[in-house]
């Protein structure tokens, strides 16, 4: 096994170069957005620092593979393969709106090893190995305790759940919780592990967005799977909170 501190400090470092690209382009009027063939946005910082983590990765660590939203995976079938989604949430980011992040995951014989969600604007990096997670060097752990009457429940966008989930248990739920918000994509599961909401839904999900959130998550105590309850790790949507609420949510969006 490797070195999971140097990995970590790894980890810190293509948050931090990354940033580099990210950050300068934010709340740009004037930045150009691209529609991709499955009509989702991209602009050229989301090309230009999965470009720059993947120099890195492949100047570091030449055996590893990588799978990223922007470029396609390499080497896919490596023992170690990083995960990279450069912007999780370029809708946010593009309209001068903080909520989205830089994802950056490890796995290890396909298994989820590190996990990072960066909010480069805001200066937090939310860093988990699956058994503990960090905000900026500091221990944080999901909510415990939150009746569904009492919890904070987020999505991305409410529309996508008639599009790819069951729209009425959803709907239920939602009239039960105390908040209901789109403090959506990679930024709802941070506030997730730092324990500031209460559950974080996603009813699609693509491996770039998912794989990484998982050690965040389960580092934080906190429980992710797909929404039928499945294995994270093996879905294409999520479910994320603390144990006992999240076993609430999952029995009421599953009947």
């Amino acid at each position: 096994m490797a070195d999971i501190e140097a990995l970590k400090k790894f980890v810190e470092e293509l948050a931090h170069e990354s940033s580099r690209v990210i950050v300068p382009r934010f709340a740009d009027t004037g930045l150009e957005v691209e529609a991709k063939e499955d009509a989702s946005p991209v602009t050229i910082a989301d090309r230009e620092a999965e470009a720059l983590m993947r120099k890195l990765i492949e100047s570091r660590f030449p055996q590893h593979g990588i799978i990223g939203e922007e470029y396609g995976n390499k080497n896919e079938d490596a023992d170690y393969v990083w995960v990279l989604d450069p912007i999780d949430g370029t809708i946010s980011f593009t309209t001068g709106c903080p909520l989205f992040g830089t994802l950056i995951g490890l796995l290890h014989q396909g298994e989820p090893l590190l996990g990072a969600i960066h909010q480069p604007v805001l200066g937090q990096l939310c860093l988990g190995d699956g058994k503990a997670t960090t905000l900026n060097g500091r221990r944080v752990r999901v909510r415990s305790g939150r009746r569904l009457n009492e919890a904070t429940l987020l999505t991305t966008d409410y529309s996508n759940v008639a599009r790819y989930q069951e729209r009425e248990p959803f709907e239920s739920l939602v009239s039960e919780v105390r908040v209901a918000r789109t403090w959506g994509d990679c930024y709802g599961y941070l506030l997730v592990a730092c324990g500031f909401a209460d559950a974080m839904l996603d009813p699609i999900m693509n491996p770039w967005d998912l794989l990484p959130l998982i050690p965040v998550i389960e580092g934080a105590g906190g429980v992710i799977t797909g929404w039928d309850g499945g294995k994270a790790s093996a879905s294409s949507s999520a479910i994320a909170a603390a144990p006992g609420l999240h076993e609430e949510i999952k029995k009421r969006l599953n009947g």
